[in-house]
């Protein structure tokens, strides 16, 4: 039986070819697929950095101060509309217009110790919705 030695190879010509044609394709895939995201991620995005804005604003020592939502409120991005909620203990404070019902609005939220008074600090939630 003979054997050949050449079994298995390819020209070095028709392989970088290929690695071309394949390179290419899966680049222009990821092209397509970032910009198709694209729109979306940016509304989606609103919320959970302003919410971080808002919550520095509110924050004092680990413990949020519901007195000042109006001025977390003011935290919000240019451009767009903002509504603020603190909610503990039954109680809540708010910040900005409601949202109409037709809006389309990004909303995001965090648990947080909420101070009700000297030395009362009970578990609550932050909550910011951003719309346009």
């Amino acid at each position: 039986m003979s054997r050949s030695s050449a079994r298995g190879q390819v020209e070095p010509v028709a392989a970088l070819a290929v690695l071309l044609a394949v390179s290419s394709a899966v680049s222009a895939y990821a092209v397509a697929l970032d910009d198709v995201g694209a729109e979306r991620r940016d509304e989606r995005e609103l919320a959970g950095p302003t919410l971080d804005r808002v919550t520095d604003a509110l924050v004092t020592g680990g413990v949020a101060d519901p007195t000042r939502t109006a001025r977390a409120h003011r935290a919000g991005p240019d451009g767009y509309r903002v509504n603020v909620t603190v909610a503990a203990a039954g109680r809540r404070w708010h910040a900005g217009a409601t949202p109409s019902p037709g809006a389309t609005t990004d909303a995001a939220s965090r648990s947080v110790g909420v101070r009700l008074g000297p030395g009362r600090v009970r578990p609550g939630r932050v909550r910011v919705e951003v719309w346009s």
